[in-house]
């Protein structure tokens, strides 16, 4: 099987190389808004914010064939002591958009995850009630869905390359609606800059979600990762990544010699550089 995957560096709020439905599945994890760890002052305020996930919403209904699955791991951000709902406003988004609000899975992080704030803090130095504040070792993985799926649309041959391994499925508790994943742990090299999910996190969608042989989109492509792992289970991928800069990452990332670039520099969203985005950041 002759498996490819195309990086398209620009903005993913447009989606213009890419047919309507013609991807059978989409995994993103956005840049969470204004992330003290990792995209301090990136975005100019909260309704801006909004807007990029509301323009690459509307663009990911459109290249989704009908019936197929949006997971999108996301969650609400402390920042500056204010706490912002992303996740309930991000439900909202995609049903104005049309998607069905389908599950929520939980993902679980280990206990004493080293980048969480100690928030539990304030309590021990004032035992007193008020001044709780609990540390979050948890995302959301919420699942939306295009329609209704045609099962009888998929050929017995296809349906049996991917069937999924029941023991597997049982002994790693895919079926709950917690999952726990450990993350990817800080200092890892080919992640530097870049908040990335585990890889767990996409073979557990792509294996659940989308049958051999399929597209898979990821419109915040960052380091690679759901490329990487749509490559390892025979399954064709489109990424969109707004930083030029991390080409050599994603090609090292996937290994893969059958991977197409596409550089959009002239248009509205086009793409970026490391130096742009940390130059916005200390801006703000």
């Amino acid at each position: 099987m002759n498996i490819k995957h195309k990086i398209i560096f620009g903005n993913s709020m447009s989606m213009n190389e890419i047919s309507d439905e013609s991807i059978h599945l989409i995994i993103t994890s956005p840049p969470y808004f204004n992330a003290p760890f990792d995209y301090k002052g990136l975005f100019k305020d909260y309704n801006q914010y909004l807007g990029v996930i509301s323009k690459m919403a509307k663009e990911a209904y459109r290249v989704l064939q009908s019936g197929r699955i949006f997971a999108l791991n996301i969650d609400d951000m402390l920042v500056n002591g204010e706490k912002y709902p992303i996740t309930a406003d991000a439900i909202k988004i995609f049903q104005n958009v049309g998607f069905r609000y389908r599950d929520k899975i939980v993902w679980k992080k280990p206990d004493g995850y080293l980048r969480i704030s100690k928030r539990s803090g304030v309590l021990l130095q004032n035992p007193y009630p008020m001044y709780f504040y609990p540390d979050n070792l948890l995302e959301s993985i919420v699942i939306f869905q295009k329609g209704k799926f045609n099962y009888r649309s998929i050929s017995k041959e296809i349906r049996e390359k991917s069937k999924i391994d029941k023991k597997e499925f049982q002994d790693n508790n895919w079926h709950k609606t917690i999952w726990e994943i450990t993350n990817v742990l800080p200092g890892s090299k080919l992640e530097k800059g870049v908040a990335a999910f585990p890889d767990e996190l996409p073979y557990r969608l792509i294996k659940l979600f989308s049958y051999v042989g399929e597209t898979v989109l990821d419109p915040f492509l960052g380091s690679g990762t759901t490329m990487k792992v749509a490559n390892q289970l025979g399954r064709n991928s489109i990424g969109i990544e707004i930083i030029r800069d991390l080409e050599k990452v994603i090609k090292k990332k996937v290994n893969s010699n059958n991977i197409e670039i596409i550089e959009r520099s002239n248009e509205r969203y086009r793409f970026v550089t490391l130096d742009y985005i940390e130059n916005k950041k200390k801006e703000a």
